[in-house]
């Protein structure tokens, strides 16, 4: 049994790296966005919304470009500086993505409780762990093949 989880493992290496550094990315952005509105931060003031969206989203994606460029893609780039502004850059739509989600439902149809923070926050985090993997491996990390 051991010996076949490490083959599926080795087999499937990135996408389950992807996933794991995903799922970790997605708590830490959690994390600093429910601190900032649950504490500081009204989700009801739409500007505020969108701050607590966009610091959550640097913290994040500081911690995911790190996390993908070493365990994920395993990158060897010597041009950092141009990787990482490429990561920024597809991650930057992403968030556009974000806002616009959590715009379009907390702001503007009001589903601005606390509860529906939280499940558009969840959808909304969905659809960017797929975007940021397409996005990092046909943009950022193509090298990598």
């Amino acid at each position: 049994m051991i010996e076949k989880i490490k083959e599926m493992y080795i087999k499937n290496k990135e996408v389950i790296n992807y996933l794991i550094f995903g799922v970790l990315t997605t708590i830490v952005s959690l994390a600093t966005k429910y601190l900032l509105l649950f504490t500081i931060l009204d989700a009801k003031n739409s500007v505020q919304l969108q701050i607590a969206v966009v610091i959550s989203w640097i913290v994040a994606c500081l911690f995911a470009y790190v996390t993908n460029r070493i365990w994920v893609f395993e990158s060897k780039s010597k041009k950092i500086f141009s990787e990482m502004l490429k990561f920024f850059s597809a991650r930057l739509a992403t968030l556009v993505m974000e806002m616009l989600i959590m715009f379009t439902f907390v702001t503007l149809l009001g589903l601005n409780t606390d509860m529906w923070v939280v499940v558009w926050t969840l959808v909304s985090q969905v659809l960017i762990i797929i975007a940021n993997y397409i996005l990092s491996k046909l943009l950022v990390f193509k090298s990598m093949e």
